[in-house]
């Protein structure tokens, strides 16, 4: 196995540095998946881009959670889903929607299931999406930009769950509390 560096500023490449900086200031405390992206500055650039471009999306909280919930429990990652559950806890989503999420039950809406569905489609068929189930999609209330936006979001998470995969990145102490195991082999 190899062993990644969860870097600090001090530690952190010259480029990592400013952006580990931005990273304590906006949350507090560097998260251990922004130390680990650090070795590779443009990682942590271009992820940290594209969260502020999907939190930008024409979303709601409940459905970006929706987006980044499903490719974290299906890319199996140990660190993003209990995070995802606490930054869902502050977003103020219905915990039945993280749970639902996490457990791989039914969500309270058809409107949001179509949505996790799409996700999966997205994902598991690497954006060879069937006519049928995009139109779907589209006949739930989404729209050809929310295509879009889907995409950025599994793009987003493909970078840290990747990441976390590789580093077995520890879960941060403040999400430690929403540790998660998957418990059923996942749906096809």
């Amino acid at each position: 196995m190899t062993d990644f560096v969860i870097h600090s500023i001090e530690t952190a490449p010259e480029a990592s540095k400013p952006l580990l900086e931005a990273s304590l200031k906006a949350n507090g405390r560097i998260p251990g998946l922004h130390g680990v992206m650090a070795e590779a500055p443009g990682l942590l650039a271009t992820y940290n881009f594209a969260h502020q471009q999907f939190m930008a999306t024409s979303f709601t909280d409940e459905e970006k959670t929706v987006v980044w919930q499903t490719a974290n429990v299906e890319q199996n990652c140990h660190y993003c889903v209990p995070a995802h559950t606490g930054i869902a806890k502050m977003m103020k989503v219905d915990d039945a929607i993280t749970d639902a999420l996490r457990n791989e039950t039914p969500l309270p809406t058809a409107k949001l299931e179509a949505l996790r569905d799409f996700t999966l489609h997205v994902i598991r068929e690497r954006g060879f999406v069937s006519e049928h189930d995009t139109q779907a999609f589209l006949d739930a209330g989404y729209s050809q930009a929310n295509i879009l936006e889907v995409i950025l979001g599994a793009a987003q998470k493909l970078m840290s769950n990747y990441t976390n995969h590789f580093a077995h990145t520890p879960v941060d102490e403040m999400f430690q509390k929403f540790a998660w195991e998957r418990t059923a082999a996942p749906a096809s």
